[in-house]
């Protein structure tokens, strides 16, 4: 399958901080949702920055579309559409001097598409950004980036502090986007409940190291969690276990094949695995 999006080594160390974002490879197919977790200070923001030339990376590609992205390559950040959370904009602006300005920026610009996009959201187009609500000022952004009508929307936090309304908007226009096969989103978020409910495959970053990519139909059909107690924790073959964790009187054990460890330990509990417990016997867990 052909990627919109691939990254190859990618390297970036901040001496000051003694903060390093360590050979990062992982890539994105066209027509899918990427979601991108992992704790504050991973490296998410830095990776995105990677990806967009904003972060000057020590090594490493970035292939977007197929091509290393230059400063001047101009067609190509034309196919991107980012959101970044907080202010995308200035909070004096309105809807409609940001649409004048985007139309001088983007060669591709809608203005036709994005007033349906503030019709369909409710926003005034007079109305100053300062006036907005978070949720007003994240769907005029989401409006924007999509309005100049990208292939690839890269998205940082952007539903985060949106209520569970809003945010499942927001979800829905996402994938309406993504029924368009040349299209693609790459997804930061730490509300992971969104990321189960439209991502195609989720990517694991743990203190700027890639832990790993998995797709949702391997989260949902193979990946489990073990809940044993210790006479059974010790019988396990070393082979199934990919982390552990104690908690109390029980074993929680992260696997990959669900239907595997079923046949082979008859006698334990063996419970579907969310996006938020396999993150956190990733980082917290043990391995044998």
């Amino acid at each position: 399958m052909e990627n919109i999006l691939e990254l190859r080594q990618i390297s970036k160390t901040f001496p000051k901080s003694n903060f390093t974002l360590d050979n990062l490879s992982f890539s994105l197919p066209y027509g899918s949702i990427g979601g991108f977790v992992g704790e504050n200070g991973a490296g998410k923001t830095t990776t995105i920055g990677c990806i967009l030339n904003t972060v000057k990376k020590d090594s490493g590609m970035v292939k977007l579309f197929g091509r290393e992205m230059l400063d001047t390559d101009t067609d190509i950040r034309e196919k991107i559409g980012v959101v970044y959370d907080g202010n995308n904009f200035p909070d004096f602006w309105t809807a409609k001097h940001l649409s004048r300005i985007m139309a001088g920026l983007y060669t591709q610009w809608d203005n036709a598409l994005f007033r349906q996009y503030l019709e369909q959201f409710h926003l005034i187009p007079e109305q100053k950004i300062r006036n907005y609500s978070r949720g007003m000022t994240m769907k005029l952004a989401v409006a924007t980036a999509l309005s100049h009508r990208p292939q690839l929307l890269i998205l940082d936090e952007a539903t985060s502090g949106l209520d569970p309304v809003i945010r499942d908007e927001m979800l829905d226009v996402f994938l309406d986007f993504v029924q368009d096969e040349r299209h693609s989103i790459f997804l930061s978020s730490h509300i992971t409940s969104d990321l189960e409910k439209v991502a195609d495959y989720i990517t694991f970053l743990h203190n700027g190291r890639l832990l790993m990519t998995v797709s949702k139909n391997d989260l949902v059909y193979h990946y489990a969690v073990m809940r044993c107690k210790e006479s059974q924790f010790l019988a396990l073959d070393p082979v199934d276990v990919i982390a552990y964790r104690k908690r109390d009187f029980q074993i929680d054990v992260l696997v990959s094949d669900r239907e595997a460890v079923c046949r082979k330990y008859k006698d334990v509990v063996v419970d579907h695995v969310s996006i938020d417990e396999m993150m956190l016997l990733l980082v917290k867990g043990e391995q044998l």
